[in-house]
């Protein structure tokens, strides 16, 4: 499947909308899903997208050394390297299809939320 870089304009911002929960290789919940070249764990986090006038949510799979200390819900942050993938399978019959979205990494956007910063004092 081909990967997309994506490309957001100067404008965009990401807020951490969940706490990174694992990634899981098959449907029981078993294996954890590893970074095929590192064999590093994958988390998946949902981020709140917002870029001009639309704004939507996006689960983001992140390998867990790119999750940097201080994340909580509303917490800035930027994707580095960020790519899609469009993703389609036929299960029981059914089209499912979708994108999955990766980065490297998080980084945080400004330093410390409001909130991390009163509980860092």
């Amino acid at each position: 499947m081909a990967r997309i870089r994506v490309g957001l304009l100067p404008t965009a911002s990401f807020l951490v909308g969940t706490m990174p929960v694992p990634k899981y290789a098959d449907a029981e919940k078993t294996q954890f899903a590893l970074d095929r070249e590192t064999g590093e764990k994958l988390k998946t986090i949902t981020l709140f997208f917002m870029e001009e006038d639309r704004a939507e949510a996006l689960k983001i799979t992140v390998p867990e050394n790119g999750l940097p200390n201080g994340l909580k819900p509303g917490v800035a942050v930027m994707p580095v390297e960020l790519f899609a993938t469009p993703w389609a399978r036929i299960f029981n019959g059914q089209l499912s299809d979708g994108i999955a979205y990766r980065a490297d990494r998080l980084d945080l956007v400004g330093g410390l939320a409001p909130a991390a910063e009163a509980e860092a004092a």
